[in-house]
């Protein structure tokens, strides 16, 4: 987590210039971003939501959507835009939806979803709760629900806010513990680790509480997994730059979540705009694909665009702990990515 700062002036008792440069600066060095940063988790949680109409029979694989670069809601005016102006194709299918990231897709997804299905569906992967980390201070995110809504806004649930929640805009926050774990999640088709720290106490082991799994069928796993790997290694998957000399595979998917509204008919200018008013850059993924090992969670604050900025530190990520030298996971990524064992 950066930017960071120097532990060591805690140690004998921080000066009051010191501590007052870090507590008053406006990079928050002191803030863990880790557990209690809460952000839009943008276009990272497409894979999820994908598999929720999977779930749900709302789609299938093979289902289509038409593109035209924007949505509308029935007897409303207001279109939802994509990212891509003009669309990905005339029609676009759940595993293009994913490796191009089309937000129409996923606008109308949820929309046929509903807010209540995808509530209940992505409560189960974590998101919305503290993962209950053994530390102090975690955040719990927000997961939108009516419930929520009535309660604290005073206010009815409405369609429009559905059509946020499926691309990770809206109301809808999480923390980067929680997309990693729920990251976890996805890789592991379902079974649901609660994370921890503490790996042992002398020589003995702590167990890792494990929380319900997520039961889907294994079919949809595969269709999720094929789309995310495709992300990756894909000739247009969003973060296909990152796969460059790669000796194993990856899954992966990229995010982009606005620090500000963009007025419908206005479009997204950096160079309007003040650089702590930046989109946000996020990437989750795994790897290796056959046997994951390792998941992560990338955002960089005003990054603007996570296939450029998020996904190569993923990369690096990914390398640091599958190849560094002497890896127990070394030797097994060759017959990983031939056929080995499948979490």
């Amino acid at each position: 987590s950066t930017p960071s700062f120097d532990a060591n002036l805690f140690v004998n008792g921080i000066s009051s210039k010191d501590y007052s440069q870090l507590r008053d600066s406006l990079d928050l060095p002191l803030f863990n971003r880790s557990l209690q940063g809460q952000y839009p988790p943008g276009s990272t949680i497409k894979p999820i939501m994908g598999l929720a109409g999977l779930h749900h029979e709302i789609v299938t694989p093979q289902t289509v959507v038409a593109d035209p670069g924007w949505f509308k809601l029935p007897n409303d005016d207001r279109r939802y835009r994509d990212w891509k102006k003009g669309g990905h194709a005339r029609f676009v299918n759940l595993e293009q939806a994913i490796v191009e990231s089309c937000d129409v897709y996923f606008y109308e997804l949820a929309v046929k979803l509903g807010i209540d299905r995808i509530h209940n569906f992505f409560s189960g992967f974590g998101l919305g709760e503290k993962t209950d980390i053994d530390t102090t201070n975690e955040s719990r995110g927000l997961l939108p629900s009516r419930e929520w809504k009535r309660k604290f806004k005073r206010l009815p649930w409405f369609p429009g806010e559905t059509v946020n929640v499926g691309i990770g805009q809206g109301y809808m926050l999480t923390t980067p513990l929680q997309l990693a774990v729920s990251t976890a999640v996805v890789a592991n088709r379902g079974v649901h680790y609660k994370p921890r720290l503490l790996k042992s106490i002398g020589n003995v082991s702590q167990p890792v509480p494990l929380l319900p799994k997520v039961e889907v069928k294994s079919e949809y796993w595969d269709a999720i997994h094929k789309g995310m790997r495709n992300v990756v290694h894909g000739r247009r998957g969003t973060a296909h730059r990152i796969n460059r000399g790669a000796k194993y595979r990856m899954a992966g998917k990229t995010g982009t979540a606005q620090v500000i509204s963009i007025a419908q008919d206005a479009e997204y200018d950096a160079t309007q705009l003040a650089k702590r008013q930046w989109d946000h850059a996020l990437f989750v993924g795994f790897a290796p694909l056959k046997n994951p090992r390792i998941a992560v969670a990338i955002i960089v604050e005003n990054g603007e665009h996570g296939s450029s900025t998020a996904a190569p530190i993923a990369r690096k990520l990914f390398d640091n702990y599958l190849l560094r030298e002497q890896s127990p996971v070394v030797s097994q990524l060759d017959a990983t990515e031939h056929g080995g064992n499948t979490l």
